[in-house]
């Protein structure tokens, strides 16, 4: 089974710029988490919805390599049977001509 979570966007504080330290910005965040569906035993992905948001309004990252490799780190920990993991965090507001962003997946 693959749960997808797509376009969840929140305001957090992410990045090296000075005023991105100091004034929440838009982010959407898509993620994709693989694992073997048996007797009920089931990722819950509201769950992982709250481990997101907490983790990035709580640890203000200045990097989004970081932020991907903190994310990826709290949602292993609580779901350790993931086979596939795939996130991506996208900064729509940075620049006005595009929207710029990283993902990032990984194999356990």
């Amino acid at each position: 089974m693959t749960i997808h979570i797509e376009a969840l966007c929140f305001d957090v504080i992410i990045g090296l710029l000075d005023f991105e330290r100091v004034t929440p910005q838009r982010v959407i965040i898509d993620i994709e988490a693989s694992y073997d569906y048996r007797d009920r035993d089931f990722i819950n992905y509201a769950n992982i919805v709250s481990l997101v948001e907490d983790e990035l309004k709580t640890q203000k990252y200045e990097l989004i390599e970081d932020a991907l490799l903190g994310l990826k780190s709290i949602i292993y920990k609580e779901y350790p049977t993931l086979q596939k993991l795939y996130i991506k965090i996208i900064k729509p507001d940075i620049l006005t001509q595009c929207r710029v962003g990283l993902s990032n997946s990984w194999e356990f």
